[in-house]
C-alpha cells in the first residue's frame, strides 16, 4: 500500500513538474509549481519527516511561491500575453541543456554512492543535528538568505510603484 501511494505521489509530482517547464503561460506554471511543492511535502511525509513536510508547505508554498506569483503579476500583462514562445537562440539553448543533462547523467551513474545506514537514527544524533542547525556556524547562510529575500522584496516594490 505504501509503495502504491509513493508511486502515485511521485508520478503526480513529476507530472506537475513537467507541466511547469512545458506550459507557455507563466502564471499557470507557477500554480503547478505549488502542486510540485505539495507533492514533495507528501514525499517528505511518507519518509516520516513530518517537520520537513510542514516546512516545505510553509516556506515554499506559503512564502516562496507567493513571492514568485507576486513578481509574475507585477511584471507581466497576464490578460494579454503577446510573448513569442521561441527566439532565434532556442536551438542553442536546447543543445546546451541536452549536453548538461548528459554530463550530469554520466556523473550520477559513475559516482560511487555509499550505502545508506540502516535502522533508526539515535536520539543523540537528532539532537546534535538540531544543535548544529542553530549554531553560530549557520548564521552567515541564514543572513545571506534574508538579504536575498529583502532584495527581492525591495525590487518588487520598485517595479510596482507608479512613476
Amino acid at each position: 500500500m505504501a509503495q502504491a501511494i509513493f508511486i502515485i505521489l511521485s508520478l503526480f509530482t513529476l507530472g506537475c513538474a513537467l507541466v511547469v517547464v512545458t506550459n507557455r503561460n507563466l502564471f499557470h506554471s507557477a500554480l503547478y509549481l505549488a502542486f510540485v511543492f505539495i507533492g514533495v511535502a507528501g514525499l517528505y511525509f511518507m519518509l516520516q519527516a513530518e517537520f520537513f513536510a510542514g516546512i516545505q508547505v510553509l516556506i515554499y508554498v506559503g512564502a516562496i511561491l507567493t513571492l514568485i506569483i507576486f513578481a509574475i503579476m507585477l511584471s507581466r500583462d497576464l490578460m494579454n500575453p503577446n510573448v513569442r514562445g521561441f527566439n532565434r537562440q532556442w536551438w542553442a539553448a536546447a543543445i546546451v541543456a541536452g549536453l548538461l543533462f548528459l554530463a550530469l547523467a554520466v556523473v550520477l551513474v559513475r559516482a560511487p554512492w555509499p550505502a545508506a545506514p540502516t535502522g533508526e537514527p539515535s536520539p543523540a544524533f537528532i539532537a546534535e543535528l538540531g544543535q548544529a542547525l542553530v549554531s553560530p556556524a549557520y548564521v552567515l547562510p541564514f543572513e545571506v538568505v534574508s538579504i536575498l529575500l529583502l532584495a527581492a522584496l525591495v525590487g518588487s516594490i520598485l517595479i510596482a510603484r507608479e512613476r
